[in-house]
């Protein structure tokens, strides 16, 4: 299909490895950038607010906006599944239009309903998570102005999701590249020149989303394709709604459990400090690089496999399994040498807090050792994802959420230390791979 001067990538044909990089790079690309400018928030608030204006920005903020944004970013899963199904099967471009309309449609119901509940709820939410009260005032206003652009978030991941489903990466990466240059200049503009503190972090984040989802609306709707978007389909077409909920709904629940158990792991965080919370959050912006990177994996497995599901092409699901593995894996093991290498230098850059420092680097050395765990889980999970297989959702339910929780209520209330809430995170991952393993081998999902 032609999409203006763009041509969308076919996955049913060619070399596999070569696809599969080739889509994987510019959705890399476009979420180490989205890291950057976290990172660059981190920076400017730790080194011109401070460490306790670092911890109202990451900590509970970041946990309770990871609940809601990525259940509707787990949700739009379903979206992206039936559209590269669409893509994939011969005749499936005439329901492309009516599945664009859709997918946009519930984004903006959801989220202005999202949008206006969550600022209402924003300072009891924080206040239930044990939010240290020098942090509570800057988290409640931070939380409040990204809430309210809550529609906006959802619908320009819809649309980037729309687009990748299709086999278009690249723009997608060019729109959070601009996104995230113009949101570097405005912290500094904000922050620095300003005044403005957190307030203007989170009018710079707020703004530079806002440009990313007019840059994607204006392609959906100028785009000569099948999945253009027409304001004459905006509306829901029960069949292709249906299908994308089947798939999709049970994604969210997955990524509200995950999250979910997040915010209790964070609530107890909460209680070791505030210097432990500020580099539980600063963590994040160092090792948010190979999250970013997984994150990246998972979506390119997904749209490969949708798109080879819908061709009825087993044969190249199975092969892109054993290559995605070996070619994750091995940017897994150099991303994590490397985080371990470059912390201590880069964290000087985020605090001048010894003690943050210290803290920080502890709890990089608990985590990132082990991530090939979680490389694996996002291959398997995603390739059971773009065949429209929802069973994952139970596996990881059972694997990382119920497990946490269970810990948190027996093992860290007996013990609580920052060492045994981060052990938790590995062995819920390496409980839920080998159930996945099993489960993959089993070959069920291969019916969807």
């Amino acid at each position: 299909m032609e999409t203006g001067s763009v041509k969308n990538t076919d996955l049913t044909t060619g070399p596999i490895g070569r696809r599969l990089i080739l889509f994987f790079l510019p959705i890399l690309a476009g979420t180490w950038f989205q890291q950057l400018y976290n990172a660059v928030d981190a920076i400017i608030v730790g080194r011109f607010v401070g460490h306790e204006a670092l911890a109202a920005v990451g900590g509970s903020v970041a946990t309770i906006l990871n609940l809601f944004i990525g259940f509707f970013v787990a949700l739009s899963t379903g979206a992206a599944v039936v559209i590269s199904h669409l893509c994939g099967s011969k005749g499936g471009e005439n329901d492309l239009p009516r599945a664009t309309g859709t997918a946009m449609t519930f984004s903006l119901i959801v989220g202005v309903f999202f949008s206006v509940v969550c600022f209402l709820l924003a300072p009891t939410l924080l206040t239930l998570m044990k939010t240290p009260a020098d942090t509570l005032a800057d988290a409640a206003l931070y939380l409040r102005i990204c809430f309210a652009a809550m529609a906006v978030v959802l619908l320009l991941n819809t649309e980037s999701a729309i687009l990748r489903a299709a086999g278009d990466s690249t723009r997608p990466f060019v729109f959070m590249l601009i996104s995230c240059l113009l949101n570097i200049g405005l912290d500094y503009l904000f922050v620095v020149r300003y005044g403005l503190g957190v307030a203007g972090v989170a009018y710079a984040t707020v703004i530079s989303q806002a440009v990313n989802f007019i840059l994607l609306t204006v392609t959906l709707l100028t785009v000569r394709a099948p999945y253009a978007l027409k304001l004459r389909n905006l509306r829901i077409d029960r069949g292709v709604f249906k299908r994308m909920m089947r798939i999709g709904l049970p994604s969210g629940l997955e990524a509200s459990m995950y999250n979910v158990s997040n915010i209790i792991m964070q609530t107890d965080v909460n209680t070791l400090g505030t210097v432990v919370v500020a580099s539980w959050s600063l963590s994040g912006k160092l090792d948010g690089f190979y999250w970013a990177t997984a994150q990246a994996a998972n979506a390119a497995v997904v749209t490969f496999v949708g798109q080879n599901y819908g061709a009825k092409r087993l044969d190249r699901i199975h092969e892109s399994v054993r290559v995605g593995l070996k070619l994750f894996m091995g940017v897994t093991i150099a991303m994590s040498a490397a985080i371990i290498l470059v912390a201590p230098a880069a964290l000087k850059l985020f605090t001048e807090e010894p003690s943050v420092q210290s803290t920080t680097y502890t709890i990089i050395l608990y985590f990132v050792p082990f991530y090939f765990v979680w490389t694996s889980i996002e291959v398997l999970s995603g390739t059971l994802r773009g065949c429209g297989d929802t069973k994952p959702v139970l596996i990881t339910g059972v694997g990382i959420c119920a497990f946490r929780v269970l810990w948190v209520l027996t093992a860290f209330a007996l013990r609580p230390t920052l060492f045994c809430i981060s052990i938790s995170y590995v062995l819920s991952w390496s409980l839920t791979l080998a159930a996945m393993i099993v489960y993959y081998r089993k070959g069920g999902w291969e019916r969807y």
